[in-house]
């Protein structure tokens, strides 16, 4: 007779696990590590802004525990000083989630410096964070990266961003293969239209509330729930790629 254990399969629990998360003070980032320490992980956040970092930190203690610092990942230096900073105050890590990200248009659109800090914080930051989350994992656990749907589009009046965001899909997809043999696993969450202030300044808080009620755009812990079923499959199992839509999209 088959057991009803059988119908499933094994989930590992986030009661206790270490994760650290780039960009965890606000937006897609703040909300995956709120829930994450509702289910009973520890995450260590990062993110530029000192009042954003307190505010993130007084929510994630609400639910559960956390720490983090400001710091801004666009200073190459200031990568392996998270990383080393959030480990040493963990014990270790069990997963880091690559997400700090600014926005970034059409490359005849920007200053010179303007681009330059971009492709530091959106690009040069995700490698070398992928680089210090390797060395601090050693011989278990799990990369996150979110991405963006971008990608895909690869829309004129943001090229920037969505070469960027490209550049990430591979790098995503050949680390996967790089760091399997070191029981390391690799995923790339790709979102769609998501609700961010910082993202669409044009964009109203009550215009994207009235989208994300039209079900045109997605809220941050929509990728938050993406974030957690990527870290609670088996072992054996790695998504490798997760792209997340708004179920309606608007008519152009």
């Amino acid at each position: 007779m088959t057991s009803e254990a059988d119908a499933h399969t094994s989930q590992p629990a986030l009661e206790g696990k270490k994760i650290l998360i780039t960009g965890g003070t606000t937006g897609i980032g703040r909300a995956i590590a709120v829930l994450l320490a509702s289910y009973g992980a520890i995450p260590f956040i990062c993110g530029r802004d000192p009042q954003h970092l307190e505010d993130a930190l007084q929510r994630i203690n609400e639910v559960g525990k956390g720490d983090g610092i400001a710091i801004d990942l666009a200073n190459p230096d200031n990568v392996k000083r998270f990383f080393d900073t959030g480990a040493s105050a963990l014990g270790g890590i069990d997963a880091a989630i690559i997400n700090a990200a600014i926005p970034a248009e059409g490359v005849t659109k920007m200053r010179e410096a303007d681009l330059r800090y971009a492709i530091a914080v959106d690009f040069t930051a995700y490698l070398l964070s992928a680089h210090a989350a390797a060395e601090a994992l050693r011989d278990h656990g799990d990369i996150v990266f979110i991405g963006s749907m971008s990608a895909h589009m690869l829309a004129a009046e943001s090229s920037v961003y969505a070469g960027m965001k490209k550049g990430i899909q591979g790098f995503a997809e050949a680390l996967r293969k790089e760091l399997a043999p070191k029981n390391i696993k690799t995923c790339l969450i790709e979102p769609g239209k998501t609700g961010a202030d910082f993202q669409y300044k044009e964009f109203t808080a009550e215009q994207q509330a009235e989208a994300i009620r039209k079900e045109e755009m997605l809220r941050a812990e929509d990728i938050a729930v993406g974030v957690h079923y990527v870290l609670t499959q088996p072992n054996r199992a790695v998504v490798q790629q997760l792209t997340i839509a708004p179920r309606e999209q608007p008519q152009e």
